[in-house]
């Protein structure tokens, strides 16, 4: 199987792919025209160095990472397929062991693949960013745009992949303190990031059914050194963690293996398709719940809550929705599919995390 995935960061996404090694004397096929592969390698340099996945005798084509290196899920998702014995090259500005150059794809275009995995998006939740109209471009463009050119790509491909696999997000759903939402519920048409969540869909539909296409709406992604842990272990170390708001809110989690794992499924399992639901079976999670676990796992007191102002005044009223409300999301699909939890209980997941 050929697995492409692609992250994105500083306002640029893309794409990794995989092809299958050329047969001796084989040249070759490329998927896109000079100009395209032009256009690609531009946006590409705007970015930082990029992910090349190799997996089982199949080449990876690009993808764009966020920040440098691998991303926080990418790193992820390229160590569970390392542990398959797959084979991880890096897609570089610059020629190296073990890489390959923006140069060398486009003399050579983009080549075929089984599977393309789109993880690409800027960090809605960054603290250091105000919520105003140039960010919430930002926002935007960093996922719809590289969701379009995956999508052609794809399209466009003289044989495309056997599987598109898009990780989006549970802000598709409405908060509710009482609705309960599988991957059949209503939603994408409430607010900025549930109508930002229809319009990244809808950018990775293709037309016909010649791909298996996958949507995993992911909730608040739990793993060590990257994600929402990150920025609470401090104060959580010092005893001053606690509920944000009143606490009574969903927290929709994943623990970043299993996040990972659901894509691997994804993408190995011909029978998977349509929307998954990247969240823990454990549904009915709290905040203060969630922050009473996390204090339970190092050991520290977690009662000190912090208030619904000072989450507005450091993200804005529209952003700080995202933590101050919440929706309780169930699997069902996802376990139908027959993927097996590895961490389907919070307090478990989250001794992993600060172990």
């Amino acid at each position: 199987m050929r697995v492409l995935v692609g992250e994105g960061g500083l306002g640029v996404g893309g794409g990794l792919g995989l092809r299958p090694r050329a047969e001796p004397g084989e040249q070759p096929q490329r998927a896109r025209s000079s100009q395209q592969a032009s256009e690609l390698k531009a946006d590409c340099l705007k970015a930082c160095d990029l992910c090349h996945l190799c997996i089982a005798g199949w080449e990876t084509v690009c993808a764009l990472p966020s920040g440098g290196g691998t991303g926080f899920i990418g790193t992820a998702l390229t160590q569970l397929l390392k542990a398959r014995d797959h084979k991880v090259t890096l897609v570089s500005r610059q020629p190296g062991p073990g890489r390959i150059t923006w140069d060398e794809l486009s003399r050579s275009g983009l080549p075929l693949c089984d599977v393309v995995i789109n993880l690409a998006g800027e960090n809605i939740l960054n603290p250091l960013r105000r919520w105003n109209e140039a960010f919430q471009k930002e926002v935007l463009t960093s996922r719809l745009d590289t969701t379009h050119l995956l999508a052609e790509a794809i399209t466009n491909a003289a044989h495309p992949p056997q599987a598109w696999i898009l990780v989006t997000g549970v802000a598709y759903y409405q908060p509710s303190p009482t609705e309960e939402y599988d991957e059949d519920s209503p939603g994408g048409d409430f607010d900025f990031f549930s109508n930002l969540v229809t319009k990244w869909e809808a950018a990775a539909r293709l037309p016909g059914e010649s791909t298996r296409q996958v949507v995993v709406r992911s909730g608040v992604v739990l793993g060590r050194g990257g994600g929402a842990i990150s920025r609470m272990l401090l104060p959580f170390r010092l005893g001053l963690g606690g509920p944000i708001g009143s606490g009574h809110q969903f927290f929709p989690w994943i623990h970043i293996g299993d996040l990972a794992g659901i894509l691997t499924h994804a993408s190995e399992a011909n029978h998977v398709q349509g929307v998954l639901n990247g969240v823990a079976p454990a549904s009915t999670t709290t905040n203060a719940e969630f922050a009473q676990a996390l204090g339970a796992a190092l050991g520290r007191p977690a009662f000190i809550p912090v208030p619904s102002t000072v989450v507005q005044a450091i993200f804005g009223r529209e952003r700080a929705t995202m933590l101050l409300e919440g929706q309780k999301v169930v699997p069902r699909r996802t376990l139908a599919t027959g993927y097996q939890y590895s961490f389907p209980e919070l307090g478990a997941a989250l001794k992993d995390v600060v172990a």
